[in-house]
């Protein structure tokens, strides 16, 4: 009989947010697969949980561990995921490993916990309702650029994971590309030095120049407005056709400018008809 991968939500500052439930699978399982076993045993020994054959899954050695894993899975030894804060897969380590449980039949079952993105949207002041995740965005400035271009017109509120030395230029970029639009910025959440900062993306600009902020940060920026969202057909011809003047194919102009702009290709196409006839 296969064993059961565990995904264990653990505390992302306070440690009593932990569950009993747990600490009671950490207890009970016969693997605990971690990004940093110095991290785990710190939570190991606060709950008194007898330190497991820890394994480390980490972003560098993800898909071959993974593969280990899936051996001890298939062997039937139970195995418990967590990371160093949070739920596991939220731009942490686990993705493939799930994957890979999933393919194989084995069962994944979870052990649900606190997530810094869902805690500072809660207390952000911005619509909860519907969001965007968008994790970290990419650390080379051509690419973070694209990202942020293409993001230019979601509507929901977006959430990204922000590391404080990266923290003031990020948010320069993003007033520059988006305007001043309303924004959140939550650090150390549950911790000793919580805080969270409310204003548009200049205001926190400018709080991060005079007073830098340390430790975990979460931004969350308001979605575009509907105006902005509902891009004219003349400007999605037009997009389209400069990058065909480019030497880009016509379907991947097409795939892009739907992309980058959140309506479907069919509009795109409809657009470039209508830009012909005329």
């Amino acid at each position: 009989m296969g064993g059961v991968l565990t995904l264990c939500g653990t505390p992302i500052g306070n440690l009593e947010d932990a569950s009993k439930r747990l600490i009671r699978t950490l207890e009970e399982v016969d693997c605990i697969a971690c990004e940093d076993p110095r991290r785990t045993k710190k939570l190991l020994t606060h709950f008194g949980v007898r330190a497991h054959d820890l394994v480390v899954l980490n972003e560098g050695n993800e898909r071959r561990q993974s593969g280990r894993l899936l051996q001890r899975l298939k062997r039937g030894d139970s195995v418990a995921l967590v990371s160093d804060a949070g739920m596991p897969g939220m731009s942490d380590p686990g993705f493939h490993l799930v994957r890979g449980c999933v393919e194989e039949g084995i069962e994944v079952g979870v052990v649900p916990g606190p997530t810094a993105a869902v805690t500072a949207l809660a207390i952000s002041g911005l619509p909860p309702g519907r969001f965007a995740f968008e994790g970290f965005l990419p650390r080379k400035p051509g690419d973070r650029a694209k990202r942020v271009a293409e993001l230019t017109t979601e509507m929901r509120t977006m959430v990204f994971y922000v590391s404080p030395h990266r923290i003031e230029d990020y948010l320069s970029e993003l007033a520059e590309a988006w305007g001043d639009r309303p924004a959140s910025l939550a650090r150390e959440l549950t911790k000793m030095f919580e805080e969270v900062r409310r204003g548009s993306l200049s205001e926190l600009l400018g709080g991060v120049r005079s007073d830098p902020p340390k430790g975990e940060i979460v931004l969350l920026v308001g979605g575009a407005s509907g105006e902005l969202a509902a891009v004219a057909p003349e400007e999605l011809a037009l997009r389209a056709r400069a990058l065909m003047d480019e030497g880009v194919d016509r379907r991947e102009a097409m795939s892009r400018v739907a992309r980058e702009t959140g309506v479907k290709r069919r509009q795109v196409f409809d657009s470039l008809l209508a830009d012909r006839q005329d």
